[in-house]
């Protein structure tokens, strides 16, 4: 059912709660995982046309997902790729699915609520309404 899973990663503790769902998914289907992370910085979204240095925050979301998916390949035995997009995350995550040939986008949710969302956008909105694969949300807000 799934051979290509993209798994929006936002380098925080809810990747913590997204990849446990996902590994084990990927594990059932057989599918590969393509990890993203979308750094969306002055210096990413400007990278290309200002001719920038790659900045900190891009090194270090870089490594952050470099060791996930080196982690994730030790322990799970999956097929594991990790690419680190620069600009807008919904185009970002959108793009990169469709050149992935993937058949599901795996994401969580920050529970933002109407405030939140109203003024910094909801990207779980924009990749719903604009995708033709199966969307996966998963809540990173605790119960309770």
């Amino acid at each position: 059912m799934y051979n290509n899973i993209l798994v929006a990663l936002d380098h925080t503790k809810a990747d913590d709660v997204l990849l446990p769902h996902i590994t084990q998914l990927a594990a059932l289907t057989k599918a590969r995982l393509l990890l993203v992370h979308v750094a969306d910085g002055f210096a990413a979204r400007n990278y290309d046309q200002l001719k920038l240095v790659e900045s900190e925050e891009m090194k270090a979301d870089r490594q952050y997902l470099e060791a996930t998916a080196a982690k994730l390949r030790h322990e799970t035995g999956l097929t594991i790729d990790a690419k680190l997009a620069l600009g807008d995350p919904p185009h970002e995550i959108l793009k990169l699915a469709e050149e992935g040939h993937c058949d599901l986008i795996a994401m969580t949710t920050h529970g933002h609520r109407l405030i939140g969302d109203i003024l910094f956008g909801s990207t779980i909105e924009y990749v719903r309404h604009r995708t033709h694969v199966p969307l996966l949300v998963i809540s990173a807000v605790p119960k309770g």
